[in-house]
């Protein structure tokens, strides 16, 4: 896959998409004397000023991305990527992140073993990870694409905006604080402008995404660094300065959107639900009503080894 190909969907993403700009780009703070101290707090430090998640619960966190895992697998959107995948490649990592890396598409490895960066490229990100400390177990990996293009072909308009809704959802789900986009592709994407990665690495940035104001940090794809010393280097600069971001402040977050309460709506029901029996006081049982058997708990469902969460 060409990691520096353009990408020639739409300059802004509409409403519809969840992203919104934030006018002006940040800059890095100064630098601290330890870098390793940087490297140490970096999770640490990433979960303090005031950063709330809206899905509280981890599990409940995690049985959501497995609920859009399931749907994603019965995706077939884009025909082509569809017939010819041998699985979808969701994503794998920390459900509980707070920093996510998005790439473009997952290659023949990728769609082999069903997780994403399992390649040369996958190889180079780790060493990066561990270069700052860090380790797939703690961040979450994921891609513009879920399925390979044939041939390892550049990722198509259309198949950007048909994947595009599971990828703002993970982002929703998961709920990171500074993502990296790898590439062109994410970088367009979720920057929601046409500049390419060349003019724009190493640069962060706020956006909204969804409800959640993250850190956008544009990164040169590990793909384009495998062969290049040059961008090898650039990409090793850049990835160094992550720990910074993660210690900062949270952004300042949107406000809770405002929905009118509509009284005398009717309780809708799906199609052959029971109805609801009639409510007691103190909520007691109806009288003359048997107490109900108590319901036998759910069998614990055995992890997905492709989602690969930790």
């Amino acid at each position: 896959m060409t990691a520096a190909s353009q990408y020639t969907g739409p300059a802004r993403a509409d409403r519809g998409s969840g992203i919104a700009a934030r006018p002006g780009g940040e800059s890095f703070p100064e630098r601290a004397e330890s870098g390793a101290h940087l490297r140490d707090g970096a999770l640490q430090g990433s979960r303090i000023g005031g950063y709330h998640r809206r899905v509280a619960g981890k599990t409940e966190r995690r049985e959501a991305l497995k609920a859009l895992l399931d749907e994603a697998r019965g995706c077939e959107k884009c025909p082509q990527l569809a017939s010819s995948r041998q699985t979808v490649v969701f994503g794998a990592g920390n459900a509980d992140a707070d920093l996510m890396f998005v790439g473009e598409a997952p290659g023949a490895n990728e769609d082999r073993q069903g997780l994403p960066f399992v390649g040369q490229a996958g190889k180079l990100l780790d060493k990066l990870l561990g270069d700052i400390g860090l380790a797939r177990s703690d961040v979450f990996v994921a891609n513009v694409l879920m399925c390979r293009p044939p041939g390892n072909r550049d990722p198509q308009p259309t198949e950007i905006e048909n994947c595009q809704e599971y990828l703002m959802r993970k982002i929703e789900l998961i709920e990171p604080r500074v993502i990296c986009t790898l590439g062109n592709f994410a970088t367009k994407l979720l920057r929601g402008e046409p500049a390419g990665i060349t003019r724009v690495h190493g640069e962060p940035e706020v956006q909204v995404l969804g409800a959640r104001a993250v850190r956008l940090y544009p990164l040169f794809h590990p793909a384009a660094a495998l062969y290049t010393p040059a961008t090898l280097q650039t990409l090793q600069e850049d990835f160094g300065r992550i720990p910074e971001l993660l210690a900062l402040e949270a952004p300042e977050q949107p406000g809770p959107l405002e929905v009118p309460e509509l009284p005398g709506e009717p309780v809708v029901r799906a199609a052959g639900a029971a109805p609801e029996p009639p409510s007691a006081p103190n909520g007691s049982a109806p009288q003359g009503a048997a107490p109900a058997p108590a319901a036998p708990a759910p069998a614990a469902a055995p992890p997905d080894p492709q989602l690969g969460l930790f």
